[in-house]
């Protein structure tokens, strides 16, 4: 009797933001660290994650699915040398010898203080571990930061083709489905791989927006061609100061590499003249002030600045400080362990003073005073329940909602994206009520708010996520490259 084709599934997710305080340890991941194939179905099936949708096509395609390590930590600074030596033996050590393939589930913008590339290494590892004939497919975010040793080392690349991200599920089946595709001798895959020479804000990259629209509707006009498999669009992260940052294009075609290069050339030379289209506007908090408020919805200020999604601390006051006194109704959320602890001492229904915020460092304000009533405590924990992976349970820690004038703050222990609409309801807040909501996002809030937001105003703010790419020092990234090298951009020299 024939055996089932084996599969193994495994993964390290992180976005490693370089210019973000402080790094990410192994601690970071342990809220999400799930080994073997029981705690791999028990908690994942029916999400709408990329793991989800490798256990569906999985089942569908009768391949017996062999789970090893997957573990993920919020956005946030590079990763440690020894820690990301743990992570790296980790993932290699829990896939099982004799494997006809693996799905890697990555980032694409995992950093380390030894690994500037971490997903490359990842993927050496692997093929070490499992033997250079064995096929590997990876599916990584839209914000990867693309390198051709990550494409050499791969069978198949899928990247996603949503922002804000609504098709993990989708894209964790295509790899599964092309990876078992190439494992039967059924599609022969080569790739072609470039880049576009530009480093792109987060926010342009909305992809039912134009210029991003743009690129995403071409990709897949070409996916649709004889012998393509998949063109995979990468935004990049550009708050990864790494070689690699930017915007890239992998084509992967059926056993024609000529087609592959052709046609990645054609995506990078689209890009490329696009480029003046992702520039972005901003606007300070004093001129945001003076917008008239939406007679229907809540105005939405996005704080990219302090993008929990990238890798921020989740603890800038700038915008607080300016809306305490204000006279519209604003929900504020801010990541403070220190005063969600002391509401949770002082108790829900009394009066508390503290300092909120900006304790991080400098770059994101300084600590802000408010005394008010503490209306709720709450443990943090909720399931998303929004289009953004569906069913995903996520843990802010001990959550304080704090009541000081018109001011809704929001204290959690840990940071939270503000991607689902189940943070707010978790604790009992209507986002519909508010005249005016901070989001700490760049463009992933749309997943909570998109529906009901009357506006939406985009400030320039100070912080490590900041839309201008020009306020960071760069040091590594490969020169030259859009915009930091543009004449009159001031960023011309490697500094």
């Amino acid at each position: 009797m024939e055996r089932p084709v084996r599969i193994g599934v495994a993964g390290i997710f992180h976005e490693t933001n370089g210019f973000a305080p402080g790094t990410t340890d192994l601690h970071a991941f342990q809220a999400e660290w799930v080994e073997g194939e029981h705690a791999f179905a028990e908690r994942y099936r029916h999400t709408r994650t990329c793991m989800g949708g490798v256990l569906e096509e999985a089942e569908r395609l009768s391949v017996q699915l062999v789970p090893g390590l997957y573990t993920y930590a919020p956005p946030g600074g590079i990763i440690g040398a020894e820690d990301a030596e743990t992570l790296l033996a980790g993932l290699a050590a829990s896939l099982e010898p004799g494997l006809d393939g693996v799905v890697l589930i990555l980032h694409g913008a995992m950093a380390a203080e030894t690994y500037a590339d971490m997903e490359a290494e990842a993927l050496r590892r692997v093929r070490g571990k499992l033997g250079p004939e064995t096929a590997v497919a990876v599916t990584l975010d839209l914000h990867a930061n693309i390198g051709a040793d990550m494409v050499a080392r791969s069978d198949v690349l899928v990247v996603y083709d949503t922002y804000p991200h609504v098709d993990p599920f989708e894209r964790g089946a295509e790899a599964l489905r092309l990876l078992a595709a190439a494992i039967g001798g059924r599609i022969r895959p080569v790739s072609a791989w470039r880049h576009s020479r530009m480093l792109v804000a987060p926010q342009t990259m909305v992809t039912d927006r134009e210029p991003m629209k743009r690129l995403i509707d071409r990709a897949l006009e070409l996916e649709r061609l004889p012998g393509v498999l998949n063109v995979a669009v990468a935004g990049g992260f550009p708050y990864g100061d790494v070689p690699d940052a930017g915007m890239s294009f992998v084509v992967t075609t059926d056993h024609d590499p000529a087609l592959a290069e052709r046609l990645a050339e054609e995506m990078a030379s689209l890009a490329w003249s696009l480029r003046d289209s992702f520039a972005f506007a901003q606007l300070r908090l004093e001129e945001a002030m003076l917008l008239p408020l939406p007679a229907h919805g809540p105005a939405i200020w996005v704080e990219g600045s302090d993008n929990v999604g990238a890798g921020a601390p989740g603890d800038a006051t700038h915008v607080l400080r300016h809306l305490l006194g204000w006279h519209v109704r604003s929900l504020v959320v801010i990541r403070d362990a220190e005063a969600a602890a002391l509401a949770g001492r002082i108790g829900a229904g009394n009066e508390i003073r503290c300092t909120v915020g900006g304790k991080t460092d400098t770059q994101h304000g300084e600590p802000v005073a408010i005394e008010g009533k503490i209306r709720l405590l709450h443990d943090g924990e909720f399931t998303h329940e929004g289009p953004f992976m569906t069913g995903r349970r996520i843990h802010m820690g001990l959550t304080a909602v704090i009541e000081t004038g018109n001011v809704t703050v929001m204290v959690t222990e840990r940071r939270v994206m503000p991607m689902d609409i189940g943070y707010l309801r978790c604790v009992g807040l209507q986002a519909e009520r508010f005249q005016l909501i901070v989001v700490k996002s760049a463009v992933a809030w749309r997943s909570a708010f998109g529906d009901i937001a009357g506006q939406e105003v985009y400030l320039d703010t100070p912080g490590c996520c900041s839309a201008n790419l020009l306020h960071f020092r760069y040091r590594r990234v490969r020169r030259p490259i859009y915009p930091l090298d543009m004449p009159g951009s001031g960023g011309t020299a490697a500094d």
